[in-house]
């Protein structure tokens, strides 16, 4: 399998090489020059079996080449041995047709474990054969960072420096990145918005004398691995409720298109999925150009739910690509144009969007009030970004199609918003019941370019 840019502009690379490098040298975001399909038979047959089997069937096409099968099931097994719930990602049903798939059983609590614990271990592995050693640096909103800081840490051949916007992110959420000791992981508050940290990471990796000199890697959803690791569990969840069979439905909580973009890769494949659902915040660039209002930046506000506070969605450039026709020309184009604050959406392009996504947004006042309604009718206490698709998926639920919310982080990760809700205050999990009073290690730090690769020079390998 080779990997292409969206952009056009960059070679052609394995899926390790890919991996590895993160973003293209042309400023794209790599995808498979094709996309395997699964025949009906095969998909059925994923029914009942492990996550770690049904991980390795789904994924295998878009890696053979890079690794070999038992090494490559090996580290399957080693990515998600650490989650705290044997199905991995269960369901759980809400209602009438109404399912919730619980990703927050890993280490850190949220989906972006499944992601990430993988990377952790395809690193270590394809670092390990090369006798090679790379800087990570990541942006995040909350999630991302400690999933990466928890796959990483203690790493031989890893640096690892995380930028997170200082203030704006939840309690639950910093220390999670601030308390790990291992001198290979630096967390990193940024005067700024998320907005802001995903600008700067996406200038180092333009930077090349930068990019080159500390070896830079990235474990954003702009690293194709993220995406593909998310691509599971659509399939070990729809075929708990049938499929291929009958048709099933998502409704995903997104600020960065990632998780919901690996529900499309999972729809290319041959999954029968009916509709994905976009569900956004006030924070709502993605809904408004869904709804045929042009992708245009505004200030982003922070609110509750504060993983899904971005303006300016990475991974939307990849459903661009397929929603032009697979025209790198145009998207580049496109892309250029968002450097001036946004752009207009053709026609044609947005019915490609439509044939696949719908949308929704959801106010502060509503996704409180989700919190209280679900815990008092389903008796599920979820976090608030839970609780933005669950109020959407509602108002997109089809009688005939089962729906799924995704479930995107356990809600003691947002303790203050849902005991607002709820007046239940959610407790940590007992594995980390002391994380408040464990010390803290944070360096802030101006929303400069040069500050933070000086910063970063200067603390690789300390």
């Amino acid at each position: 399998m080779k990997y292409i840019s969206t952009r056009g502009q960059a070679p052609e690379l394995t899926f390790e090489e890919a991996m590895l490098t993160g973003l293209a040298r042309d400023g794209g975001l790599y995808l498979p020059a094709e996309i395997p399909v699964m025949t009906q038979d095969e998909i059925a047959a994923l029914a009942g079996l492990p996550y770690e089997e049904i991980a390795f069937r789904v994924m295998w096409p878009y890696v053979s080449g890079s690794f070999a099968e038992d090494e490559f099931k090996a580290i399957i097994a080693r990515a998600y041995e650490g989650f705290g719930h044997d199905a991995r990602a269960p369901l759980k049903q809400l209602n009438e047709n109404h399912f919730l798939l619980e990703l927050f059983h890993g280490p850190t609590l949220a989906f972006k474990d499944f992601a990430m614990q993988l990377i952790g271990q395809l690193f270590q592995v394809a670092l390990k054969r090369r006798g090679d050693r790379v800087t990570i640096v990541g942006a995040t909103s909350g999630d991302t960072g400690s999933a990466a800081i928890e796959a990483f840490r203690g790493l031989d051949a890893v640096d690892v420096f995380i930028l997170f916007p200082h203030g704006r992110v939840s309690e639950v959420q910093r220390r999670q990145m601030t308390t790990p000791s291992d001198s290979n992981v630096h967390a990193l508050a940024v005067d700024g918005d998320f907005d802001d940290c995903q600008a700067a990471l996406k200038d180092m990796f333009n930077d090349f004398d930068f990019r080159d000199g500390v070896k830079l890697a990235g474990v954003n959803s702009i690293n194709f691995a993220r995406v593909l690791a998310q691509i599971v569990y659509y399939f070990s969840a729809a075929v708990s409720l049938g499929a291929p069979h009958r048709k099933v439905s998502f409704t995903v909580p997104t600020g960065n298109f990632g998780d919901i973009f690996a529900g499309f890769l999972a729809k290319r494949m041959g999954l029968p999925i009916d509709r994905l659902v976009v569900a956004t915040n006030q924070n709502d660039i993605l809904h408004r150009c869904l709804s045929g209002e042009g992708y245009f930046k505004g200030d982003t506000i922070p609110s509750i739910s504060p993983s899904m506070d971005i303006q300016v969605s990475s991974n939307f450039e990849r459903a661009l690509y397929y929603a032009y026709g697979e025209d790198s020309g145009a998207v580049a184009q496109l892309m250029d144009e968002l450097k001036n604050g946004g752009f207009n959406v053709s026609q044609g392009a947005m019915e490609a969007l439509r044939e696949s996504f719908d949308s929704g947004r959801a106010s502060e006042d509503e996704t409180l009030a989700t919190i209280k309604h679900t815990l008092a009718h389903s008796a599920e206490l979820v976090c608030p970004h839970t609780a933005v698709g669950i109020k959407i998926a509602e108002e997109h639920r089809a009688a005939d199609v089962p729906m799924i919310t995704l479930a995107t982080a356990h809600p003691a990760k947002f303790p203050a918003a849902v005991e607002k809700a709820s007046d239940v205050h959610p407790p940590l999990p007992s594995r980390m019941s002391d994380l408040y009073e464990r010390p803290e290690r944070v360096t802030r730090i101006a929303n400069d370019l040069g500050a933070l690769e000086e910063h970063i020079r200067r603390h690789i390998a300390e």
